[in-house]
């Protein structure tokens, strides 16, 4: 495989345009089209530039052939991408886990303060784990911003299988968990300490399914590695609208946290209104789907 086509494969697993390519590198698409003709050679500082970009090899570049390179997991993407996802998906889970279990230990008639300082340290440890995870995440698209889609389409379809049964079950845990809030109030009433504790454990039900959730959706993202490429290396009018969503949602996050610490401080709603980090989470949604630089393409 000659330079050329190794330009036509990097492109089509960065899933970017002949003008899409040509903008990053600063040079006229008519030239990218000569390269990849074999019209025309680019310069050394433009092949150092694709090198960068694409994670790619030089010698390789001009003499090898990148796709019989790349046909294994080099990076190791399967593994920090599932290693995420576990993280991600307990820490989420494990926020709303931490709501039901202070208020079982409510139930117990544990003292106040303690169940607030529990509830405290549990949100404390769950939040270090979600940011240090998105650190680690960030820094691995900056050095692995291009992945072979190493996956065969067999694998792809067994995880689409599970897939279908992480979301079902966790809907499914949480139509359990309302039948039994349901059935408990039916026949204990809503006297202390059974409220406090069919309340826990609808919580940790709904902890379950969350955590089903959030795992199964990372991981069917983990599987579109032509999303990863296009996401990790954009065109400059796309990188503006994802530093813009990222803007949005960072400042909206920082105000519901203030919001969360205000209510909790002067109301005493450190259990009670966690449920606002859903609705700031359901916004975030809304913010990305509004302003997708990619709407219409996936």
């Amino acid at each position: 495989m000659a330079f050329p086509e190794n330009l036509q494969f990097i492109r089509a697993g960065a899933s970017v345009t002949q003008e899409q390519l040509a903008e990053q590198l600063g040079v006229s698409r008519q030239s990218v089209s000569k390269w990849e003709g074999g019209q025309s050679f680019p310069e050394m500082d433009t092949l150092l530039r694709i090198c960068d970009l694409y994670n790619v090899n030089l010698d390789t570049l001009l003499r090898g052939s990148l796709e019989e390179s790349r046909v294994e997991d080099t990076a190791r993407y399967h593994q920090f991408m599932t290693r995420f996802a576990r993280r991600m998906a307990a820490a989420i889970g494990g926020i709303i886990g931490g709501a039901g279990l202070c208020t079982l230990a409510e139930g117990c008639e544990l003292p106040e303060i303690w169940c607030t300082a529990l509830f405290l340290l549990i949100v404390s440890a769950c939040v270090v784990v979600i940011v240090a995870s998105g650190i680690q995440h960030e820094n691995f698209c900056k050095r692995y911003p291009v992945i072979a889609d190493f996956y065969t389409q067999e694998e792809k379809d067994a995880f689409h299988q599970k897939f279908v049964w992480y979301i079902t079950g966790g809907v499914g845990a949480i139509l359990f968990g309302v039948t039994l809030m349901l059935l408990t109030d039916s026949i204990f009433g809503e006297e202390a300490p059974w409220d406090s504790w069919t309340s826990g454990m609808f919580l940790f039900i709904v902890a379950g399914a969350v955590t089903s959730f959030v795992y199964a959706g990372i991981n069917e993202e983990k599987y579109k590695i032509w999303k990863y490429n296009r996401d990790n290396t954009p065109t400059p009018e796309a990188k503006r609208r994802l530093n813009l969503i990222g803007a949005i949602q960072g400042a909206m996050m920082m105000l519901v946290t203030a919001v969360y610490v205000g209510l909790g401080l002067s109301m005493d709603l450190w259990r009670t209104a966690w449920w606002i980090f859903a609705v700031a989470g359901i916004l975030c949604g809304v913010v990305a789907i509004v302003l997708d630089p990619y709407k219409g393409e996936d």
